[in-house]
């Protein structure tokens, strides 16, 4: 099973995490978060490095962070692993919801059904596209 690694500012990760607790009705294996704060930035990168080698079971572990550039994003550059250890900025829940439900895959297919997930959660919501949805 491929490792989930949420890297991310302040709780996100670990609240994230709990959203798909919640919709899936249990926690699920071999996803942990990494959060960044103030106190936790010094020691990131050893932190991040030791969960990479307890999560990967062999067949890789992806990294999923906030923000493109910010230090979370910066560390997850660091621990990168072509093939082993691979990353994804811009997490958001059904981006995470695709990355559990598809972790049977090999990595390379896992990352192209997360980044597709992830966008195709993003919808401008109108009203009529909520009468359509509702049946009002």
């Amino acid at each position: 099973m491929i490792g989930i690694l949420i890297v991310a500012h302040g709780t996100l990760g670990e609240s994230l995490i709990q959203c798909a607790t919640h919709v899936l009705g249990n926690r699920p294996e071999q996803v942990v978060a990494l959060d960044v704060t103030a106190q936790t930035q010094l020691c990131m990168l050893d932190d991040a490095q030791q969960l990479i080698q307890d999560m990967d079971q062999g067949e890789g572990v992806l990294l999923l962070s906030d923000i493109y550039g910010a230090t979370p994003c910066n560390t997850m550059c660091r621990v990168l692993e072509p093939g082993r250890v691979e990353g994804i900025a811009g997490v958001n829940l059904p981006m995470l919801m695709r990355a559990i439900t598809y972790r049977h895959l090999p990595l390379s297919e896992l990352i192209t059904k997360t980044v597709t997930g992830g966008q195709e959660g993003i919808l401008y919501i109108t009203t009529e596209f909520c009468d359509a949805a509702t049946g009002h």
